[in-house]
């Protein structure tokens, strides 16, 4: 029973010795009994004592030593076990552990239903950047998370209406021929899905990755930004051949 709950086998023949004897024993008599080396036993009884588990007392100019009794002992380790478990359960923290894999996803379908997956688990904020006839298939999933009090950010391409408090949309050029259709979700900070086109068909990442997920955040706002400023400067911004240029190369 001792050594399971950490006493050495020294130590428990030490203390079964001193429990089974009618009186106290010294270290002699007590290396007889329980076959314990002589070179060990007094570093045996020291341990014992500081444990507890055995009193000490001076006869004459001889140390003699007792078990604790049985009862107590069970009672003094049952409650230090208890003491431990409770002290476990206080300091014992939840590990998360973020899979920063980046996976491949396709079928139209099955990107759809992640990205819907991903806005109703969404408990903090949603970051939506798509097209406004893919960003309607979104809106009412998205309209929902706001009123539960999810912070809800969107950026779409093309006019729309829908209830969102923060909604900016951007209204290509004529000249601006090579934009393409994409879909961007950054949820909670913790997850995205970024949705691009290649040859006729979606094909998405989806990742927990940080650098990825700070990259894309930072990719959300940059096109936000440029939204207002197009915008706000728009006819100044046109009439500069050279930022005209630029900003009809954008692809996204």
């Amino acid at each position: 029973m001792l050594q399971k709950f950490g006493f050495s086998q020294y130590e428990s023949k030490v203390y079964e010795t001193l429990l089974s004897s009618d009186e106290p024993l010294d270290a002699t008599r007590i290396v007889k009994y329980s076959g314990v080396p002589k070179a060990k036993i007094y570093e045996v009884l020291s341990k014992l004592i500081d444990k507890g588990m055995l009193l000490n007392s001076v006869s004459g100019k001889q140390k003699m030593y007792t078990a604790l009794p049985l009862s107590l002992a069970i009672e003094k380790l049952s409650a230090e076990f208890q003491a431990d478990i409770e002290q476990l359960k206080i300091n014992t923290k939840k590990k998360t552990f973020t899979d920063d894999r980046v996976w491949s996803v396709k079928v139209d379908t099955t990107i759809k239903a992640q990205i819907k997956q991903l806005i109703r688990e969404a408990e903090q904020s949603i970051r939506i950047s798509a097209w406004n006839d893919d960003f309607m298939e979104y809106a009412p999933l998205l309209e929902e998370k706001e009123k539960q009090g999810v912070v809800v950010e969107a950026h779409v391409v093309g006019e729309i209406q829908a209830n969102i408090s923060s909604l900016d949309f951007f209204i290509p050029a004529l000249e601006h021929s090579v934009l393409e259709r994409f879909q961007l979700l950054v949820v909670d900070e913790r997850e995205i899905v970024f949705v691009g086109t290649e040859n006729g068909s979606w094909q998405a990442i989806k990742t927990m990755s940080k650098p990825f997920i700070k990259v894309f955040t930072e990719f959300f706002y940059h096109d936000i930004a440029l939204t207002k400023i197009t915008g706000k400067y728009h006819d100044l911004l046109m009439k500069d051949q050279e930022i005209k240029d630029i900003l009809m190369r954008l692809r996204y």
